[in-house]
Parts: structure tokens; C-alpha cells; sequence
């Protein structure tokens, strides 16, 4: 038996569990996915690289601050947008993907990848039960962590009812919503006609896109131009359940092929898409974290806690920590402590 289980590696299940190891707690962290990071995800392709979910850092509080900073230090992040400074707000960006932020932020973890939570029971030992998907495996845990999206929180503890959760905790967790978004990574000929001057643009109001950066110019050294374009929350909603993204993806590219003047984006020599169903929170829970009021310590955290994205998926990770850590053996919990394991 472990002390807590935290299911989702992302920027808060990570955080809450290294958090929580550091002050001595047995932690396990349980990820559905083959890697770290949740939306801060890399996909490596055709001998690069790209970041087809989060793909920037923009600190706005202290303590966010503080954890840049130290990223940079250790050289894991590095200022993107240098030609824009010092008039704008800097961006920070992974060389190596910004799934290698969620790797630095795992060091020392025990982390099962491919591993999915399909139930959740309480024990007569008044302990948690956790089964695994592929294996049947089971674990025993004294506190459970939710590090997910919060409608996949809610097809996960629905099934213990309202008599144990309490309607109230249930109805919080539903009334979370998300809007979703596509990605499509595309590639282009190392000899591409002359590339743009900008490395992101933004469109407010397009009825298909949402974002589009050049994240070759994250690369050192690249390659090939590549180009992720993510959609509007509308388009992606109209094609959620499209079984082959392909053709979305061409869509996208077309569009922002006509919306940017440069026709050449609609030919790339690659293309490779990706559907985020809870991308965005569009209606997040107003706290930093949701706790069941149970005596079997069970708390959800993420993005949607707060909405401010990454930097709000690690103050709910802090948050779920505490929260925790109140309910099981009060050990010494600080966030200065979050820090001092990567000072070598």
C-alpha cells in the first residue's frame, strides 16, 4: 500500500506529487498516456519535434515566476520571442519540447505510463482501491489525487455515488466545462520559399483557426520549417468525433494558407493531427482545488481549478498537496521546499 495515488501526469498531478514525496509521503503517479505532461505535450516526428498542445510559458504570478526562473538557470526553457523584447512580455519556450519541462519536474517520481484508472472503490480498511485498465492491477492507496480533466474525473467517481461523494461534490465536478481544440503539425521542405517574420499569430474571430506558430524556430539548428495550427473552439467542436482528422487538418492549413497570404502552407510535406477534447477550461471551478467531504482523503485538482492554464495547473497541484497532506500525517509542507530538490 502507498500513501497517495495521484492519477494524471501533468503540470498539477506532478507538482502535487512531488510535493508531497518531498515531504515524505510513498507516491505513486498513474498516467494513461505513453509520456509526461498532459497538454504540455511533444510529439516527435519525421526527426524533429513539436509542441502540439501548450506551447509557451507566460508567468504572470510571483511564484510562477520564481519556477521560470529556475527552468532557465537549468537551461531546460529559454526566452522565445528575444526580437520583441523588451516593449513585450516574454515567452518562454522548451528547445526540447515542452514535455521536458514535465520530465524535470518528475526526476525522482514513480510514474506508471500506459496505465489506465478505470475504477475506484473504498476498501473495508477504509483505504482506496484503484483498477488498472491493462493489467487488472490493482492499488491500494490511503489518498487519492484527480490530476484530469474534470469530466474524466466525473466518469471515474460517478460510480460511487452520491450517498458517499455527496451531491454537492458531484454537481461542482459537473458543472466543469471545457471547450476542445485541434492541432495540426505540419512540415515543409527544407527549401520552402522565404518564411515568415513573425513566430505566432492569433486570430480572434476566424471561424477555423485559433493560433498558428512556426515551432521549428524553437529548434536549434532545424531541419525544416514545421508549423503547428491550432483551430477555434467551434471548428473543433464541429469535428469532435470526425474519425480521420486528416482532412480537418488540411482545412486548417487552407484556411491559414488564405488568412496569411502564403499559399504554400497549404502543401506541406507532412501533416499530422491531434484532437484535444478538454483543451481550454471555458468554465473552470472558482478554487484552487475540489475536495470530496469524506473521511477517505480525495481531492481533484488541474487547469480548470482557477482557468489560468499552465500556470494555474501548478498552483492547484500545490493546492491538492496541502489538502492532502491536512488529512493524512500533517508532515512539514512548504513551497520552498518545491524548489530545493532541483538545486543540486
Amino acid at each position: 500500500m502507498i500513501d497517495v495515488a495521484v492519477i494524471g501526469a501533468g503540470m498539477a498531478g506532478l507538482v502535487c506529487a512531488q510535493q508531497l514525496k518531498q515531504a515524505g509521503y510513498s507516491v505513486l503517479v498513474v498516467e494513461k498516456s505513453r509520456g509526461l505532461g498532459g497538454r504540455m505535450a511533444t510529439r516527435r516526428l519525421h526527426e524533429t519535434w513539436a509542441d502540439h498542445g501548450a506551447c509557451y510559458l507566460k508567468p504572470q504570478g510571483e511564484f510562477f515566476r520564481e519556477f521560470v526562473d529556475l527552468l532557465c538557470d537549468l537551461q531546460v526553457i529559454t526566452v522565445w520571442n528575444h526580437h520583441e523584447l523588451p516593449n513585450a512580455e516574454p515567452r518562454y519556450i522548451a528547445p526540447a519540447g515542452m514535455s521536458a519541462i514535465a520530465k524535470f519536474l518528475a526526476q525522482g517520481l514513480d510514474v506508471l505510463l500506459n496505465q489506465r484508472v478505470i475504477a475506484i472503490h473504498p476498501t473495508p480498511e477504509n483505504t482506496w482501491r484503484l483498477i488498472l485498465e491493462s493489467s487488472n492491477e490493482e492499488i491500494t492507496a490511503k489518498a487519492i489525487v484527480l490530476a484530469i480533466p474534470a469530466p474524466q474525473a466525473v466518469m471515474l467517481l460517478e460510480p460511487l455515488g452520491e450517498e458517499l461523494l455527496g451531491i454537492d461534490f458531484l454537481n461542482n465536478l459537473r458543472s466543469v466545462e471545457f471547450t476542445p481544440c485541434i492541432s495540426a503539425i505540419a512540415g515543409y521542405p527544407a527549401d520552402s520559399q522565404l518564411l515568415p517574420n513573425w513566430q505566432t499569430q492569433s486570430f480572434a474571430d476566424d471561424p477555423v483557426l485559433g493560433w498558428i506558430g512556426l515551432d521549428s524556430s524553437k529548434r536549434p539548428q532545424p531541419k525544416q520549417p514545421v508549423f503547428v495550427v491550432q483551430s477555434s473552439a467551434k471548428f473543433a467542436q464541429l469535428h469532435l468525433d470526425t474519425p480521420d482528422l486528416q482532412p480537418v487538418g488540411q482545412e486548417m492549413l487552407q484556411q491559414a494558407a488564405q488568412t496569411l497570404a502564403l499559399p504554400w502552407l497549404e502543401t506541406p510535406e507532412w501533416l499530422q493531427v491531434h484532437r484535444w477534447r478538454y483543451a481550454f477550461p471555458s468554465h473552470p471551478w472558482a478554487e484552487s482545488v475540489l475536495s470530496a467531504s469524506i473521511s477517505l482523503p480525495l481531492v481533484c485538482c488541474g487547469d480548470w481549478c482557477g482557468g489560468n492554464l499552465v500556470e494555474g495547473a501548478m498552483l492547484s497541484g500545490l493546492a491538492a498537496s496541502v489538502a492532502i497532506n491536512h488529512h493524512l500525517s500533517q508532515l512539514t509542507l512548504t513551497s520552498v521546499n518545491f524548489f530545493k530538490i532541483f538545486t543540486f
